[in-house]
């Protein structure tokens, strides 16, 4: 019985094996039309130039310098080109997967016909395909298909179907391609373990070599896992990858690219691994540099709003060039981080720095004491704290610029207009019978002239202000300066996420009955904050902040990148100068002066505080020489509190809390004067 069935399946796989060579050299002739349609289609849909075309790869994140920040990526694969692999690992690859590689053209019919016997007399399962049809499969599965599970299970399939596309691909690749490029096409698509393709990954993940360095036993033990890559993962399973590793020596003896003695001496070697590895780079922004993942996320973000796709950034190996400061950005983080520590409970403290310009406002920093990532313990957060309308306490009397310039732009008041100031006012409401009762905090001249009053910060003052030139025209005035995204969140209640700004065209239905809008108690973004700054010293020209300097692809090419919205005049250059002006006080004689004098700060910029009516949030918002900046420290924890000053500063009950001038003002100095060499 036991031989009788042998011989039953020995003709049997002899039969299929002959079907599948017959299949190969004439689909047409197969007696079901829909396989051969199928065989046939896939052949057209593999050709050379596909396979030779752009691979998934690496998107690195520079700064301007050209300094690499972060890696995004969903394979972690680095294409080289056949002069850039060593001879060893060809050599190994060929010895173990494929010995008549040389000899065949694309398929091996005494293979197919070898594993047909072997299988069906009992011994040990071979494949039977060549190197050239392992090539199209991982192609299909790795990266045709690298979206499609169905389609990948299809490409895995132990069907007729399946191997006669790999085999009349092999052979319509082989006409056209040298055996140099093939194997240099496979090696730069295979997978090895986990997110690691192609053997330049494969080498600097392993052993943090170069492909082009590779020694036998290490070029042998990449060859051999790329049979089984979870079986033989040296991490996880050390002694059959060491085994798989020596049987891929061995057959380079065999096949004559080795000698013994040589062999040998690879087999006594150990792994030789990268320790605690695969040393593989973070794929997402959440493992940038710690000054850097704010920068990162809100690049991405800028860049699909100018059109690019999630997956083209994912694996379109650009090189993206962003406009990050590495050193600004570390003096801005080293700042923030002085005033509140990272792992602070409950408080953030975010610093955003722009170049103002007529043609673009470049973002040089956006950091906080926070950093991006997933562990809350580690003073992490996987929201953007920098770019979003991330504080939802708002920047308190910040707003009062933007009454300010509404005021200078249609005359309403000047710079030495003397406004109104009682101690309290009730202010009506538009529609009611009640009012809206203001006070100030302290004692103020009553009038005060309209510098004055930017500098020291009385709230009924502005209050009457607001009321004189209109709430829709303040509101309007603050979403031409610069807060685009953060009055579309406040219109919807609904946050937006971090990517570049955006015109709202309701913007004032929320705010057109609340005089309290002059007193910044609605969330705002940071980033858009100091970009209120940038447009001011820009003489009103407001741009979307932009973080890109440069996109190229994979070759090197530039990539064009075309922002959604452009630069705009949207106060004029009189306006822009006199506000400039009425805000060149608050470090002297204002609600900074104090903490400008002991920093030892002198220098002329502009300036304006804010603190929210229960101290939750307090911000400074300036810029000198050519930088535009905002601090804002404010409470980030699931128990919101009042801020204490402090070292550090804190959530907690103190007699007074808080200020911009006296807690957010602070890292301004310290951050502005190391950039500026004291």
């Amino acid at each position: 019985m036991g031989a009788s069935a042998n011989i039953v399946k020995l003709v049997v796989g002899c039969a299929g094996a002959g079907v599948l060579l017959a299949g190969v050299m004439a689909p047409v002739a197969l007696s079901t039309g829909v396989v051969a349609g199928d065989v046939s289609d896939s052949v057209l849909s593999i050709t050379p130039a596909s396979i030779e075309g752009d691979l998934p790869g690496v998107t690195t994140v520079t700064d301007r310098d050209g300094n690499p920040i972060a890696t995004v990526y969903d394979q972690y694969r680095i294409p080289v080109a056949g002069d850039k692999i060593a001879t060893t690992v060809k050599a190994a690859l060929v010895s173990i997967e494929d010995r008549r590689f040389y000899q065949e053209h694309g398929i091996d019919p005494k293979g197919v016909l070898r594993a047909a016997i072997n299988d069906a007399t009992g011994g040990a399962q071979q494949g039977g395909s060549t190197i050239t049809q392992q090539l199209v499969k991982n192609f299909l599965i790795n990266v045709a298909d690298r979206d499609d599970p169905a389609a990948q299970a299809r490409d895995r399939a132990n069907t007729l179907t399946r191997k006669l596309r790999e085999a009349r691909s092999a052979i319509e690749i082989d006409k056209q391609l040298s055996k140099e490029d093939i194997l240099t096409s496979y090696l730069n698509v295979v997978e090895f373990t986990g997110k690691v393709y192609g053997i330049e990954a494969a080498a600097r993940a392993y052993f943090g070599t170069t492909a082009d360095k590779l020694t036998v036993p290490q070029a042998a033990l990449l060859a051999g896992m790329v049979n089984n890559p979870t079986l033989y993962n040296p991490y996880a399973h050390p002694q059959d990858a060491k085994r798989r590793r020596d049987t891929v020596i061995d057959s380079m003896v065999t096949n004559q690219v080795l000698d013994q003695a040589a062999a040998d001496q690879a087999k006594a070697t150990d792994l030789g691994l990268v320790p605690n590895g695969p040393a593989v780079p973070s794929s997402t922004c959440m493992g940038a540099q710690p000054n850097a993942g704010f920068f990162c996320q809100y690049a991405m973000a800028y860049l699909q709003s100018a059109g690019f796709t999630a997956q083209q950034l994912t694996d379109g190996g650009y090189t993206i060039k962003t406009t990050m400061d590495s050193r600004i950005s570390q003096v801005a983080k080293d700042a923030v981080t002085a005033n509140v520590p990272t792992t602070q409970d409950g408080v953030a403290n975010t610093m955003a720095i722009i170049k103002p310009g007529n043609t673009s406002h470049e973002v040089l920093a956006m950091v906080a004491n926070r950093n991006l990532g997933t562990d809350p313990a580690k003073g992490q957060t996987t929201s953007n704290l920098v770019a979003g309308v991330s504080d939802p306490f708002g920047a308190g009397s910040v707003f009062k610029i933007f009454t300010s310039a509404a005021a200078l732009e249609n005359g309403t008041a000047d710079l030495d207009t003397p406004l109104p100031n009682p101690q309290s006012q009730c202010f009506p409401l538009p529609g009611s019978r009640n009012c809206y009762t203001v006070r100030n905090d302290g004692d103020y001249t009553d009038p005060i002239t309209l510098t004055n009053g930017l500098a020291t910060s009385p709230n009924t003052a502005f209050v009457g202000l607001e009321q004189q030139v209109g709430v829709p025209k303040v509101v309007e005035m603050a979403s031409r300066l610069g807060l685009r995204n953060t009055m579309k969140t406040n219109d919807s209640g609904k946050t937006p996420s971090a990517g570049p700004p955006q015109q709202s065209q309701t913007q004032t239905q929320y705010f057109q009955d609340k005089p309290s809008f002059t007193l910044g108690n609605s969330p705002v973004s940071p980033l858009e904050l100091a970009n209120v700054s940038a447009t001011i010293m820009s003489g009103g020209i407001w741009c979307p902040p932009n973080p890109i300097l440069s996109v190229t692809d994979a070759k090197g090419q530039p990539v064009p990148v075309q922002p959604t919205e452009t630069c705009g005049q949207v106060i004029s250059n009189d306006v822009a100068t006199r506000l400039a002006t009425g805000l060149s006080q608050d470090t002297v004689s204002g609600t900074t002066a104090v903490s400008a004098r002991n920093a030892g700060w002198t220098r002329p910029g502009i300036g304006k505080t804010g603190t929210t009516q229960t101290n939750e949030s307090v911000a400074f918002v300036g810029g000198t020489d050519n930088y535009a900046v905002s601090s804002l420290v404010f409470a980030d924890g699931s128990t919101p509190g009042t801020l204490c000053p402090g070292t550090p500063v804190h959530i907690g009950k103190c007699g007074h809390g808080a200020f911009g001038g006296t807690v957010a003002a602070p890292p301004y100095f310290r951050a502005m004067k190391t950039i500026l060499g004291g």
